[in-house]
């Protein structure tokens, strides 16, 4: 066993997992005053939450091996609650038990950043079934499509899910999704729109009506976001080696260009570049990296970040012009950062991507994956959402999203001036 090896795993699924209380910074700044805890808290219910189904049942379904192609829904019904998994096997890298541990902070960060497009107006008792259910089958199934594979002796894939393996075989290339463009990034965004859509507007929504309450929280949990996001890149390699230091680099090349490019965006369009614009156009710069990171030459990085950081200030207005109300922006840097990198490797992936091989082939499979995962998620949250305010209900009444949700579903305040109480 390489301690190296594993004591890097241990280390970036540490980073990784520091990644959801930052995202709660990052969407807690975002909202009015009177619904931070509440928002915080739909990030740290998805830790508690998707941590204890990870290990109970998740990863069983998201890795369960086999040979060939793995069908697109399937179990490990032998790495039910991960016991198998206690034992090195001779001549491993590094125990199995710290890729079980890397992939959990994957899962919780993804269904946590589907909260934000709900802010304002959730229950946190609806928001937990729904993650619930949203995970066991949505998340899981798409992680194995894209993450679950194997490598034979001589380095072709032995098994995988048909997102990359299957694609092989069809098409000479799989759809490349080093960190999680489409498993991550596009699967929560879709979602995102999904539950926008279901929930509706909150009261009085229209352009500059919600602002953010702590721009300061925005920008401690963009740069915690940042830092926990090379163990997000880097780590997907497996080992501390040469890829995962290419990863590294890109990890801070992208989102500066995307911050940079945001910022312009902001002067030209309102005449004022803003602090949560900086924030914003790092994290979506991060989003469009996330697939492409170990497959472009930090220049091109370069290239992708001032791209995304345009494009996503842009694309954040569509909610007005469309009429959805994603609060926090998930569509806007998620979903659109994270098509953005998934297509921008059929152009510009080293080896195969137009400029290199001349061909369009890695184009072809990069959108076949991006739109499967996008409608996949999409149709499953909308319904898992439609049925939960239908039964039970998921949207908290008008007259308490006006008042502020804290106090109602958490019986707290974000903050208290001394003797207000009295």
């Amino acid at each position: 066993m390489d301690q190296g090896n594993t004591a890097f795993m241990l280390i970036t699924a540490a980073l990784v997992l520091l990644m959801t209380p930052g995202l709660a910074f990052f969407y807690g700044g975002l909202v009015k005053a009177k619904s931070v805890i509440s928002m915080m808290m739909l990030s740290f219910g998805a830790l508690g939450l998707i941590g204890v189904l990870w290990v109970v049942y998740g990863y069983a379904i998201a890795f369960p091996g086999s040979e060939g192609l793995v069908p697109p829904w399937s179990i490990d019904w032998s790495a039910i609650g991960l016991t198998s998994l206690l034992e090195v096997p001779e001549g491993a890298a590094y125990p199995p038990l710290a890729f079980v541990a890397f992939q959990a902070t994957f899962a919780i960060i993804t269904v946590a950043l589907v909260s934000g497009a709900i802010a304002d107006r959730a229950k946190f008792g609806s928001w937990m079934i729904f993650a619930a259910i949203w995970a066991t089958i949505v998340y899981f199934p798409v992680a194995s499509w894209v993450f679950n594979f194997g490598l034979a002796d001589d380095g072709s894939f032995a098994y995988g899910g048909w997102i990359t393996y299957g694609m092989q075989e069809v098409f000479g290339v799989g759809a490349i999704d080093f960190a999680g463009g489409t498993a991550v990034h596009i699967n929560a965004g879709a979602a995102a729109l999904a539950l926008a859509l279901v929930l509706g507007k909150r009261l009085g929504f229209q352009k500059g009506v919600h602002v953010p309450h702590n721009p300061p929280f925005v920008l401690l949990g963009a740069g915690l976001l940042w830092f926990g996001w090379f163990g997000f890149n880097a780590g997907s390699e497996l080992a501390a080696d040469g890829t995962a230091a290419v990863a590294f680099v890109n990890t801070i090349a992208a989102p500066a260009a995307a911050l940079l490019a945001w910022l312009l965006v902001e002067k030209i369009k309102d005449g004022k570049p803003t602090s949560v614009g900086a924030a914003s156009g790092a994290v979506a710069g991060l989003v469009a990296i996330t697939p492409a990171c170990a497959s472009l030459t930090p220049i091109w990085a370069i290239v992708l970040g001032l791209v995304a950081g345009a494009v996503c200030a842009l694309a954040i207005e569509l909610k007005y012009k469309w009429g959805f109300d994603d609060s926090l922006d998930v569509v806007g840097i998620h979903l659109v950062g994270g098509l953005l990198g998934t297509l921008y490797l059929g152009f510009f992936a080293n080896t195969t991507g137009l400029i290199y091989s001349g061909n369009l082939t890695q184009l072809l499979v990069q959108t076949i994956a991006a739109l499967a995962v996008l409608v996949y998620s999409f149709v499953l949250a909308y319904a898992i959402g439609w049925v939960i305010e239908k039964t039970i209900g998921f949207r908290v009444k008008n007259e308490d999203e006006v008042a502020g949700i804290d106090t109602v579903v958490h019986g707290e305040e974000g903050y208290v001036l001394e003797g207000a109480r009295a």
